[in-house]
């Protein structure tokens, strides 16, 4: 992942190009640009960090085309839409795609570079959370197949001489098993331990009683 965050410009109109590059330049914001869909598809990797600015009607795919096949395939790039010609319907369908806003051509510099640094903010924000569940599940993968259905069952309140009945097997068992799953998930309490199992998969919390363990 590359760390630098890139404002990727796509629109059919040089002179939209030019003249956003160059705003987002007086802030010291970086940006590429794009004469199409096509063009950014071929050339840019959109798992990098940054946001889109797209032009709605272009030749070829347009900016909602790109949208709706961005994140058809798993990539939440946040997206602002620039138009000559927005209309109420246009902006509906654009947000409930996603997009973080709508301008129509020519825009106000000031409100489109709020725009682009709250798209930013909100990439950022996204990127590190993945980070974040990424390493619990990392965690998570360390617990043998008996921690996590002890987990599983320390999450949902019970006691260890409760999982251990339900288990079959000692509460002194339970305890160390308990002890090895606060230790590899690196859990500093009951609650963080309860709000890991709640971000991870659902099989994290469930899958001890899934597997007939009631």
């Amino acid at each position: 992942m590359q760390m630098i965050p890139m404002v990727f410009i796509v629109d059919d109109d040089p002179s939209v190009r030019t003249a956003v590059s160059r705003l987002l330049a007086s802030v010291e914001l970086a940006s590429e640009t794009f004469g199409n869909a096509d063009e950014f598809r071929q050339r840019v990797d959109p798992s990098r960090a940054g946001c889109l600015i797209l032009d709605v009607r272009m030749p070829g795919a347009s900016g909602l085309d790109l949208q709706t096949q961005l994140r058809a395939n798993g990539y939440e790039l946040p997206v602002i839409f620039i138009s000559a010609h927005v209309d109420v319907a246009l902006t509906v369908r654009a947000m409930k795609a996603g997009a973080l806003d709508v301008f129509t051509k020519p825009f106000d510099d000031q409100l489109l570079l709020d725009a682009v640094h709250a798209a930013l903010e909100r990439d950022r924000q996204l990127r590190f959370q993945l980070s974040e569940m990424q390493v619990l599940r990392e965690r998570y993968h360390t617990l043998t197949a008996r921690e996590r259905e002890v987990m599983a069952l320390v999450v949902t309140g019970r006691l260890n001489k409760q999982i251990a009945s339900i288990l079959g097997t000692s509460e002194k068992t339970v305890k160390a098993h308990r002890g090895q799953v606060v230790a590899k998930m690196q859990a500093r309490s009951l609650p963080a331990l309860v709000r890991m199992a709640d971000r991870l998969t659902p099989a994290a919390s469930t899958e001890a009683i899934s597997d007939g363990h009631q």
